[in-house]
């Protein structure tokens, strides 16, 4: 399993506001939150409790453009978003953001996985050129700065 993974601090929100900022967002709010960067982020189809959500995500991380779809798999109200990504088919690669509240705001753990279980992990060096070392750094670099511009975006309540 390939796991890349960034922890953010961001100050005076919970992990409600911002997982729900992520089930509910719109193209508008999501290019809003970082222009230029952020193009695209909508939900395709809605089930009730969100899971088993389709969404679309367009965004540049590094100089890589990133489009995809992905199926919420996994919510833990102001806790956890799970989404699997999908190309006709539901891939081996998962996108996990986790909150854990404190006094002062909220640690997000922004994590993408990919990988085969079981034997098909022999499978996993395959992926390793998309997710080079160049990818992780350039994700993390990503991830320390989109979080607490969304963290000031949602402090200003006109937003919501």
């Amino acid at each position: 399993m390939i796991s890349i993974q960034s922890k953010v601090r961001v100050a005076d929100v919970s992990g409600a506001d911002l997982l729900n900022f992520m089930l509910d967002c719109t193209d508008q709010r999501y290019q809003a939150w970082w222009p230029g960067t952020h193009l695209a982020f909508h939900t395709v189809e809605r089930r009730p409790g969100n899971v088993g959500n389709i969404v679309y995500m367009d965004e540049y991380v590094g100089p890589r453009r990133i489009k995809m779809q992905g199926v919420v798999a996994e919510v833990v109200p102001g806790k956890k978003i799970v989404w699997q990504f999908k190309q006709f088919v539901r891939l081996p690669a998962w996108l996990i953001l986790e909150a854990d509240d404190g006094d002062e705001g909220v640690m997000l753990t922004h994590t993408l996985q990919a990988g085969f279980k079981g034997i098909g992990s022999i499978l996993d060096p395959l992926l390793r050129p998309y997710f080079s070392d160049e990818f992780a750094r350039a994700m993390d670099e990503h991830a320390q700065a989109e979080f607490p511009m969304l963290g000031d975006m949602l402090r200003d309540r006109s937003v919501h």
